[in-house]
Parts: structure tokens; sequence; C-alpha cells
């Protein structure tokens, strides 16, 4: 089997795996990274969404193959240490997560978004955050934290 290299989080691992397996999976059951969930398997929904060269994608539609080179961050790696992202404690603020599946990759759409829009408008981001599906629907709530870190200027 082979190996690869992948830079995940600001470190760099070894994964031996077959080259097609699914990012999801070997964030999961290769790096023991478990805050990336899997949910339809076909890139609908969205929770298993990471950063892979700053842009939210869904891991489980992209390959070990494709992944290899590539800066990827996992909800593990988007706070600093025991410090929350700017993102986490708006959410904790605006009291968004229920249930909490879909959550990380929210979080990391939210911040991919902001990235690339530090100012986005309500339809912005109601169009930036329709790629996960939330099945609490928090989607209001989400909408709000985003907006309002927006406004304050918000990223790290």
């Amino acid at each position: 089997m082979p190996v690869y290299s992948l830079k995940v989080n600001g470190k760099t691992h070894q994964v031996e795996a077959d080259s097609d397996t699914p990012l999801v999976w070997v964030l999961r059951d290769n790096l023991d990274l478990t805050g990336t969930k899997f949910g339809c398997g076909i890139a609908e929904c969205g929770v298993c969404t990471v950063q892979m060269g700053g842009e939210a994608i869904k891991s489980c539609s992209v390959t070990l193959a494709q992944s290899q080179g590539e800066e990827i961050v996992t909800i593990e790696g988007l706070s600093d240490g025991e410090k929350l992202h700017p993102l986490q404690e708006k959410w904790i603020e605006h009291q968004v997560p229920q249930c909490g599946w879909c959550q990380p990759g929210m979080l990391l759409t939210a911040d991919a978004l902001l990235r690339a829009n530090p100012d986005p408008d309500a339809e912005a981001i109601k169009e930036g955050m329709s790629e996960v599906i939330c099945r609490c629907g928090t989607y209001p709530r989400v909408k709000k934290a985003v907006a309002d870190l927006a406004r304050k200027g918000g990223r790290r």
C-alpha cells in the first residue's frame, strides 16, 4: 500500500492507505481527527467539510491522492490550542449548536467564507452557509453569528 504525506492542522503526517480512500476516512481512521463527521457520502450535506488550500471542501468527495501536498485544516485545527477561534466564540454567544453534528462543517465553511469575503451581506452569508445542512435548523443563529463577526472585523 502506498504512503502519502499530508499536512493537516500544520503537522505533516505519513499515511498508508489506498490512493482512492476518501479524505474523511483518512482523517477519522488514520489520523484520529474525529471532529470531521461523515454524513451522506455524496458531497450533498457538507458535514464532512474541512479546508484544503484555504477553501471549504467536502472531504467525502476528495481522495487521499488528491489531498497530498495540500494544506488541510480540520475543526481540531481551527482554534489556537485552548484559545477559541473568534467564530467559535460567536457560535457560543449566539447559541448556535444544538445536536452539534454539522458544527465542524459549519464553522470551517464560515471561516472560508469570511476569508474570501470579510464583509459579506446577508445574501452572501445565506448562500455561503447553504453548503452545510443543519438537521436542527439553526440557520438563523448561524447567519447572526457570521454577520456579527464580520461586523466586528473579525477573524484572527
